[in-house]
């Protein structure tokens, strides 16, 4: 098992957001956990990455509890994430931002140039405005800049927080194509997402979370067949 989560709690402040929750990412899938909003997805991915400590609860990644490392280990470990609301770095280019992103690889040019060469190779746009001011770009060239830079640190398992929010319906069915392509280049990932149908349907399998806990969980197009799945979260009586 490459990634699995027992029984973590996370809390802000006094107000337990994760309530023991469990779930498990073999290498290779894509794993989807989706829900409405504050049902906890994006407090589950600030865990895993390190951004938020665990109340309780063990994280193991690849045999070794990283419960309690430092966020920037995680990264050299192998996990990398792209938030949700993009956090690119504005006043940056294109080019600097993917550099930020590789700043734990080592600093032999060949390797960074293989990862950026991947990049480039996914989103030929980027490479089209490598010297542009980040700010500058559309939502989807900022979207596609924030899972670039994630690629950068060569992750063994990228986490991907609402990958769709504010994009068109075209560029949303061009993001799902390129995970798809990331993961059958061999990285593993754990995507958060509110569009359920997207979602499952890249989904090897699913957790749909609810205030806190997994409530159901199985392959993707298994649960894409649910009767309650699609009467909760595809729109369909």
């Amino acid at each position: 098992m490459l990634l699995e989560i027992e029984d973590l709690s996370v809390s802000y402040g006094r107000i337990e957001a994760l309530h023991g929750i469990s779930l498990k990412v073999e290498a290779g899938e894509v794993v989807t956990l989706i829900g409405a909003n504050g049902a906890g997805k994006t407090t589950t991915m600030k865990a895993i990455s390190g951004l938020l400590p665990a109340g309780r609860g063990k994280i193991t990644f690849d045999g070794e509890d990283i419960t309690n490392l430092r966020a920037d280990r995680r990264v050299v470990k192998g996990i990398s994430q792209a938030p949700e609301g993009r956090g690119i770095f504005p006043g940056m280019t294109v080019m600097e931002n993917l550099q930020m992103g590789a700043y734990t690889r080592s600093k032999k040019g060949t390797e960074r140039q293989a990862d950026l060469d991947r990049v480039f190779g996914l989103f030929p746009r980027l490479a089209e405005r490598r010297t542009q001011i980040a700010g500058t770009m559309s939502g989807g060239e900022q979207q596609m800049l924030t899972i670039g830079r994630a690629l950068m640190s060569h992750p063994r398992v990228l986490l991907l927080d609402e990958p769709s929010m504010g994009l068109a319906p075209k560029l949303i069915q061009q993001i799902f194509s390129i995970i798809r392509e990331i993961n059958s280049q061999g990285t593993t990932v754990l995507v958060v997402e509110q569009n359920a149908q997207q979602a499952l349907s890249v989904a090897h399998r699913a957790y749909i979370l609810e205030t806190g806990s997994v409530v159901k969980e199985g392959q993707g197009r298994e649960l894409l067949g649910d009767p309650a799945v699609k009467a909760a979260y595809l729109g369909v009586a």
